[in-house]
């Protein structure tokens, strides 16, 4: 207690679903199979790519590197709810909602750079062909992809120790089912001013930037693909890009929202809508999207998952 009669947190509770409480334990199960999906569907993935020939691509390269991110992304915040809904309390101590918000956000990042990097990837295959084995050798691959996993890092670890050096009083209990930003500031006392505009600035850096580095890829994905002869050769083009394209939708789209909008209470539902998007939904979509929608994807999973089950 300090001298005016404020209690300092030293731990959180979760409220997750709390509004809910009948639906917990359909929930429990409901995400349960959703996570078993997640890993299943994006280890599958990870699999498939680097056992088959065909896929050892740039493209598939970065694909297997973002099924992994995905399996990453979901052990950060899956578990910890699956656990408060089992056990119905939720609270977390301070030291773990620093880390697991750390990791979400430096996941979150690599994210956002991975996907840029894939973007780039389409448009050096489609607007420069004869190029494409010599910008996207082997070498290059790698230093993107560890560009992508290491570059937010230092930036994220940063960001999470000037959200939590601001003095936390009073309610300890966050609207959310994970340490996110926007519900730990809500409960942070005095003014906080700059640790919002900061974490605005973050949001730009690391969502903005990307997303309009996409934007400009594809614009020029988009005219090279109209100047084609043949309506072919316009849909095999579009077709290389299709499923990059729905899953930035998927991401940026809930991400720059869940981030970017104006701070209000009467948002909180619908924050936890737009989280689950990005943390749950996407992951859970990605390996339907490039499976369904790849044929040498397809060609290579029916090869393959016959030799798993024979294991």
């Amino acid at each position: 207690m300090t001298g005016t009669n404020l209690t300092i947190v030293m731990e959180f509770v979760l409220l997750g679903f709390s509004d809910i409480p009948r639906f917990h334990w359909l929930l429990f199960g409901v995400f349960s199979v959703i996570s078993l999906v997640i890993l299943l569907g994006n280890g599958i993935i990870v699999l498939v790519t680097r056992a088959d020939v065909a896929l050892q691509t740039p493209m598939y390269f970065f694909l297997s590197n973002l099924s992994f991110l995905e399996i990453c992304y979901v052990s950060v915040t899956l578990p910890r709810m699956l656990m408060d809904l089992w056990t119905q309390t939720g609270s977390i101590s301070f030291f773990s909602c620093a880390t697991q918000m750390c990791f979400f956000l430096m996941l979150g990042a690599t994210e956002c750079f991975l996907l840029a990097v894939m973007a780039y990837d389409c448009y050096v295959a489609i607007c420069n062909p004869l190029h494409y084995p010599l910008v996207m050798n082997h070498r290059a691959c790698v230093q993107l992809v560890v560009a992508s996993w290491i570059s937010g890092a230092p930036v994220q670890i940063g960001q999470t120790w000037q959200i939590f050096s601001v003095s936390f009083c009073g309610s300890n209990q966050i609207s959310h089912f994970f340490c996110d930003i926007p519900p730990l500031l809500k409960l942070a006392c005095g003014d906080i001013f700059v640790n919002e505009m900061v974490v605005y600035l973050f949001a730009v850096l690391f969502v903005t930037v990307p997303f309009l580095l996409i934007l400009s890829f594809y614009m020029r994905i988009i005219s090279t693909i109209m100047k084609l002869p043949s309506n072919t050769g316009r849909i095999k083009a579009f077709s290389m890009c299709s499923s990059h394209i729905t899953v930035v939708v998927l991401f940026y789209g809930s991400a720059t929202v869940a981030y970017l909008k104006p701070k209000s209470d009467q948002y909180a539902g619908i924050d936890k809508l737009l989280s689950l998007f990005y943390t749950i939904l996407t992951p859970l979509f990605n390996p339907m999207i490039y499976s369904l929608r790849n044929k040498d994807v397809r060609k290579a999973m029916r090869k393959f998952l016959p030799k798993l089950s024979a294991l």
